[in-house]
C-alpha cells in the first residue's frame, strides 16, 4: 500500500507506524461496505480521490480539555507559577509556548485557562506569545472558531465555563479575546527543514505540548520529532507528551522527567547539568 500511494499517486504515507496504517486501511475497507483488500488497493492505485481521502485519514485529530489531570495540576501549580518567575528575572517577560499537533484547539485552550486563572490571582496579565500547529486544516479552522460541544468541555471547571465561555446555540464558545492570543498555523511536523513553525520566527520555547501524536509515527520519525522538539526548547525548557509516549521521551535522553507519573519533561540547561525537577 505504501509503495502503491508513492509510486501511482505521489502520496508518502511511510511515516506512519505500520500498525497504524494497517487499522486506518481497515477502517477504510469497512466504510467502503468491505471491499476485498486487493480491490481496494487497485482502487487507490487509480482514484485519485480515494487516496487522498485514505491519507486524510491519517490525520490525528482528537483531543481533549484537561485530557491528563496529573499533568494539567503540575502545569498550573509549579511549572507555570515558576516560568513566570523566572521571567521576571530574564531578558524578556514573555513566555512561549508552542502546541504541536494542536488538533481542534482544546489542548492549548486549557493551557490559557490555566494562564487565566493564575493572571488573576497575580493581579496583573501573563505576558505569552502562544503558537499551535496542525497539519489538518479543518482542525485549524474549528480550533480557531473555539467553540465546542456540552460533551467536549465536561472537564472543565464550573468557573472557568462562566468566566471565559460563552453560549453559542447550545454549544460553549471561547472567548474572543482568548481566542486571539493564540497563532493557529499549518505546520508538518515531518518538516525537514526547520525546528518550528515559521510563524513563530525561531524557537526557544520555555513550552512545547505535543500530547498522543508520537505514537502515530514509525521510530525512526519519533527520535526525530523529539530531537526537533529539543532543539526548539529553551534551555531548561519543558515538553509535554501524552502517556503513551513518556518511555519515548526518557529514552530520547534530551530531557528528563520533572515528577514520577509525569508526562512532563525538562530540557536539560547548557552544558548537561540536571536541574532541580522544577523551578
Amino acid at each position: 500500500m505504501v509503495e502503491i500511494l508513492r509510486l501511482k499517486q505521489g502520496l508518502d504515507v511511510s511515516s506512519f507506524d505500520r500498525a497504524f496504517l494497517a487499522n486506518s486501511l481497515g477502517r477504510r475497507l469497512a466504510a467502503g461496505g468491505g471491499s476485498s483488500l486487493p480491490a481496494y488497493l487497485a482502487r487507490l492505485a487509480e482514484d485519485r480521490a480515494e487516496a487522498e481521502a485514505f491519507c486524510a485519514s491519517l490525520n490525528i485529530n482528537h483531543s481533549e480539555f484537561f485530557r491528563n489531570p496529573l499533568t494539567f495540576a503540575l502545569l498550573e501549580q509549579r511549572i507555570l507559577p515558576g516560568l513566570i518567575e523566572s521571567r521576571k528575572a530574564g531578558p524578556s517577560s514573555e513566555l512561549r509556548v508552542w502546541s504541536a499537533g494542536c488538533a481542534a484547539g482544546q489542548e492549548i485552550y486549557s493551557l490559557i485557562l490555566l494562564l487565566e486563572d493564575l493572571a488573576r490571582a497575580r493581579g496583573q496579565p501573563v505576558p505569552v506569545r502562544i503558537f499551535a500547529t496542525d497539519i489538518d486544516t479543518d482542525s485549524l479552522a474549528a480550533a480557531r472558531q473555539g467553540v465546542f460541544a456540552e460533551e467536549v468541555v465536561q472537564n472543565v471547571r464550573h468557573r472557568q465555563l462562566r468566566d471565559y465561555f460563552s453560549m453559542a446555540d447550545g454549544n460553549y464558545a471561547i472567548a474572543p479575546r482568548l481566542r486571539a492570543r493564540v497563532d493557529f498555523s499549518t505546520y508538518d511536523l515531518r518538516e525537514e527543514n526547520s525546528t518550528c513553525p515559521p510563524a513563530s520566527l525561531y524557537g526557544d520555547f520555555d513550552l512545547i505540548l505535543c500530547c498522543n501524536v508520537l505514537f502515530y509515527y514509525r521510530a525512526n520519525i519519533q527520535q526525530r520529532l523529539l530531537e526537533k522538539f529539543c532543539r526548539a526548547l529553551a534551555p531548561g525548557g519543558y515538553f509535554v507528551t501524552g502517556e503513551a509516549e513518556c518511555d519515548l521521551a526518557v529514552k530520547h535522553g534530551g530531557c528528563h522527567a520533572v515528577a514520577p507519573a509525569a508526562t512532563v519533561f525538562q530540557k536539560y540547561r547548557i552544558g548537561g547539568s540536571e536541574t532541580n525537577n522544577l523551578p
